[in-house]
């Protein structure tokens, strides 16, 4: 069976989910082969195999940490050179959406980003996106080279499927590019105790009906009660109101969770864009007419102020 490179995102070897929902959709179209790159590959290399990892290629240098991007792509060339994969799988980060592409121009290959499904085809994998806006569904391949596809968070479920998880040494040469870009400062994220709005499950979205940064704590504690993270629309990030790190949309980020919960937000093309692949999306919005409610599964047309509320303290009553 063919082999599918699977970049391993991760922090010191604590593996992130959307690298396990990768090894889900890599089994579906080959073998699933990881590549783990920097610190921690021994923490790393039991959950991947526990997840469907056949082999486990693993490098370890000061350039992954020290430098941007390109020794990330010089060691991911050398994986695939060493591999020959039918794909390489990469998570649909801003990272990773530029490791790809400078991998796939490497390899002379084509590129296909977003994906949200992954299906074998007889001529290479095929691609499933939501394009323009979510309004339409394609399915595509790659026709020249190895196939680089990104995959977006939440598009696929996270399945054990134990295997070898052999692991290797990938031997890698950097280039003269991959010290051009220093990393000269880091300043840790401060934590909010709620999951990461590209990764969460659930996603509770205030707009511009909140109306005020101080307003922005009914949308959170909704948010706490379903252990969901917070996104704002343009609007409120604009406003002020809510840090542009949680934006949602087409300049913002884009999310794919289960469940989409949008308050107080007109559902303008911008922020469609960049949630409209959620599986499940529900609209409190007291405009019966707004645009949001042409593409939900469940609408209430009230004032947020008063069902938000309602709706967190039946949560907290359900859970007990």
């Amino acid at each position: 069976m063919a082999e599918v490179l699977v970049y391993v995102d991760h922090a010191d070897g604590a593996v992130r989910k959307p690298t396990l929902e990768l090894l889900t959709l890599a089994r579906r179209i080959g073998e699933p082969v990881a590549v783990h790159l920097g610190p921690g590959a021994d923490t790393a290399a039991p959950v991947l195999a526990e997840h469907g990892a056949v082999r486990i290629l693993t490098a370890d240098a000061p350039e992954f940490a020290d430098y941007l991007v390109v020794p990330k792509v010089d060691a991911l060339e050398a994986a695939a050179a060493a591999v020959s994969p039918v794909a390489v799988l990469v998570p649909s980060s801003a990272e990773g959406k530029e490791i790809a592409a400078r991998l796939a121009l490497r390899l002379g290959s084509g590129i296909i980003t977003d994906a949200v499904d992954l299906a074998a085809g007889d001529e290479g994998p095929i691609a499933t996106q939501a394009v323009f806006a979510a309004a339409f569904t394609t399915k595509s391949r790659v026709s020249k080279g190895t196939a680089v596809i990104t995959v977006k968070p939440n598009s696929a479920p996270v399945e054990a499927a134990p295997a070898a998880g052999t692991v290797e040494q990938l031997a890698v040469t950097f280039g003269d590019l991959a010290t051009g870009t220093k990393v000269v400062q880091r300043t840790e994220r401060t934590s909010s105790g709620r999951p990461e709005l590209t990764e969460a499950a659930i996603v509770v979205s205030g707009g511009r009906g909140v109306n005020g940064a101080e307003n922005f704590s009914v949308i959170e504690q909704l948010a706490d009660s379903l252990g969901a993270a917070v996104g704002a629309s343009r609007a409120a990030v604009d406003a002020g109101w809510y840090p542009h790190s949680n934006q949602v949309g087409q300049t913002g980020k884009s999310v794919s969770p289960q469940l989409y919960i949008a308050n107080g937000i007109s559902g303008a093309i911008q922020h469609r864009a960049g949630m409209q692949t959620s599986k499940t999306i529900v609209a409190v919005n007291k405009d019966a007419e707004a645009p949001i409610f042409d593409l939900v599964d469940y609408g209430v047309v009230g004032d947020l102020f008063q069902v938000v509320p309602q709706l967190t303290e039946e949560v907290k009553a359900r859970k007990g």
